[in-house]
């Protein structure tokens, strides 16, 4: 037994264990709280039944009927597209300059793209509200709607800065150099050839920032400023210091679907779009293999 438990050519015996046990220990809880938002009645620790009520039946309390929860819906959704389609391009610009800048201050604009990833959520929080209601030029912009975007676009930029440019260094510049040696110019270098090539990088950047964004609480809490400006996050966070009711559940319920249906959409179209290049790779292995 003690030789079968320490041969190292043996195959792997307790990560598979390990993971699965971390699988249980994160989505269980998930499944539970999904399943008691189907719950007949208004406990969300007894079952009682399934039943629907806290999703359209309930005339009152339900996520259809409830203002209040339409509307963090609704709110988070509109920050969630806004910081997408802001946020995409400018990061997918930023790593294009950042890979290609060789120069004196490049080392420095790295760091400071990479500041927003290692800096607590709350400090952020905490600087752009002081931010937008203390330094006059930019007490114009009040807590609301517009401070929420800017901030999730603050640091949203970081996580498409990094994934483009993994991309970018996977492809190098030798389709660059072709498209150049061939009379291409720059901009239809970019356009033509490195474009298509980063499409698998642009859209789960913006499946990543999208899942990001509609889940943010700190920021989205700091910078709000009434009803109107309320999350998802917001709401349940406020329902669960109180008296929750199964309708918190049925909104966090449509909150993790959506997400995931936003990752699983950018991983279907990452997995289209880079089709021809697993194809390729077991042709190029074996001219490898070969010596060619």
């Amino acid at each position: 037994m003690r030789g079968w438990i320490t041969n190292p050519w043996g195959r792997p015996r307790f990560l598979p264990v390990i993971a699965w046990l971390y699988l249980v220990w994160s989505i269980v809880p998930v499944l539970i709280a999904v399943q008691f938002s189907f719950n007949t009645t208004r406990s969300t620790s007894v079952w009682h039944g399934f039943s629907t009520r806290w999703y359209w039946g309930d005339p009152v309390y339900s996520v259809w009927n409830n203002p209040g929860l339409r509307g963090a819906l609704s709110q988070s959704l509109k920050l969630a597209a806004i910081d997408v389609v802001i946020a995409t391009p400018i990061g997918v610009m930023l790593a294009l300059g950042l890979a290609r800048w060789r120069g004196r201050g490049s080392g420095a604009s790295n760091f400071l793209m990479l500041f927003p990833l290692v800096t607590p959520e709350i400090v952020m929080g905490v600087s752009l509200l002081l931010l937008f209601t203390q330094l006059r030029p930019f007490t114009a912009i009040s807590t609301g709607t517009a401070a929420q975007i800017l901030g999730h676009v603050t640091f949203s930029i970081s996580f498409v800065v990094v994934i483009v440019r993994g991309r970018l260094f996977s492809i190098g510049r030798e389709y660059e150099e072709a498209a150049a040696d061939l009379g291409a110019s720059p901009t239809v270098a970019l356009l033509r050839v490195l474009m298509p090539l980063l499409t698998p990088a642009i859209v789960a950047s913006a499946a990543i920032v999208f899942a990001i964004s509609i889940d943010d609480f700190v920021i989205s809490q700091w910078l709000s400023n009434g009803p109107n400006t309320t999350t998802v996050p917001i709401v349940i966070y406020s329902a669960t210091r109180g008296q929750p009711l199964p309708s918190t559940n049925a909104i966090a319920t449509i909150m993790v679907l959506i997400t995931l249906a936003s990752v699983v959409a950018g991983f279907a179209v990452y997995r289209l779009f880079t089709r021809d290049e697993r194809a390729q790779r077991p042709a190029a292995q074996g001219f490898a293999d070969l010596g060619l």
